[in-house]
């Protein structure tokens, strides 16, 4: 709806028009304006995020809770102020896990719409999966064949085995596991914050993924293709790895780190309680009880695709959105 309201968003001279993408989760409300620069780079005008949890309790009862709707069409109308202000024509909205389990997300549709001025397109777990290999592909290590990415969202977590053809990457195989950090919090309750409750929900989550393990068999060799993670759990740990006081997206995105360091940084936050994360710089209060349920997942895929070297994304699907409609109107 902004593209018929608005009057000019054209970029700076020299610039394609701006784009704006906006990532509406399960747990978080992104937005991301941007132009097109050079062949593959987007030059970022303005960019907000704001923990919604659009999906607390739709596990449980199927639907979305009305204070979680009102939460999100509040960080909408933020995202649609930022929109209006920036004149931006080229808008694509998506809403994805919690959006697809609920059955009343008609009703958050029509209010997106009518009161934020926004047309929110319910993608599937497969173009989910899609955009965030998109999104995180410019990230595979020159000297690799390809990278193992995965997003840990709050509703699912994706795999995608990208593998380098031609110099391009590929889509060799891609699954979205219906498990996230929302829906691991709520299933297990108290124990989720516990190293109890860590355990288990890792031995779940190697139990769900090992399918897909087995299928990609010892093609996946830690030599010739490196981990590469997006999603708040990941990004996270790696500013905590990166000794950061506070999360600084300039120095996580793109980085490097061992596996084992990494792990090693889980292993120190098991031990604390859900107080003591909330005051850990990067982690902060609305993330705290959400961290293990995150490492959780983030050590089962460790452990099934064993690699020495991680890289962190962050970046993700709202960046393949803008690849799409860059390649679109080009």
């Amino acid at each position: 709806m902004h593209g018929n309201r608005q009057n000019s968003g054209e970029a700076d001279a020299g610039r394609g028009p701006l784009l704006a993408v906006l990532d509406l989760g399960t747990n978080n409300c992104r937005l991301l304006i941007a132009s097109p620069q050079g062949t593959t780079g987007f030059r970022i005008v303005d960019s907000f995020s704001r923990i919604v949890r659009l999906g607390e309790g739709v596990n449980q009862s199927g639907l979305l809770a009305e204070a979680a709707m009102d939460r999100t069409i509040a960080a909408l109308k933020v995202c649609s102020d930022r929109i209006a202000k920036h004149h931006v024509k080229h808008v694509r909205a998506i809403a994805t896990q919690a959006a697809r389990l609920a059955s009343n997300t008609d009703a958050l549709i029509r209010r997106a719409r009518e009161e934020a001025g926004l047309d929110l397109e319910v993608i599937s777990a497969e173009e989910e999966a899609d955009l965030a290999a998109d999104g995180c592909s410019p990230l595979i290590g020159r000297k690799y064949h390809g990278a193992l990415v995965f997003d840990i969202g709050g509703g699912s977590t994706e795999i995608i085995w990208l593998e380098k053809t031609n110099g391009a990457p590929r889509k060799n195989l891609a699954a979205s596991v219906p498990i996230g950090v929302v829906s691991l919090a709520e299933g297990y309750g108290p124990a989720s914050t516990s190293r109890a409750g860590f355990e288990q929900m890792r031995n779940e989550l190697k139990a769900r993924f090992e399918p897909l393990a087995k299928t990609m068999g010892d093609r996946f060799d830690g030599r010739k293709y490196h981990l590469l993670g997006t999603s708040g759990t990941v990004t996270t740990l790696a500013a905590i790895a990166l000794k950061l006081p506070r999360y600084n997206r300039a120095k996580v995105d793109g980085s490097w780190h061992e596996t084992a360091h990494m792990l090693r940084v889980v292993e120190r936050l098991l031990g604390q309680d859900t107080e003591t994360l909330a005051k850990i710089g990067p982690i902060g209060v609305e993330r705290a009880d959400l961290m293990l349920p995150g490492c959780a997942i983030f050590s089962a895929i460790c452990s099934l695709w064993p690699s020495p070297v991680l890289r962190v994304a962050d970046r993700g699907l709202r960046e393949g959105m803008l690849r799409q409609l860059s390649r679109k109107l080009s």
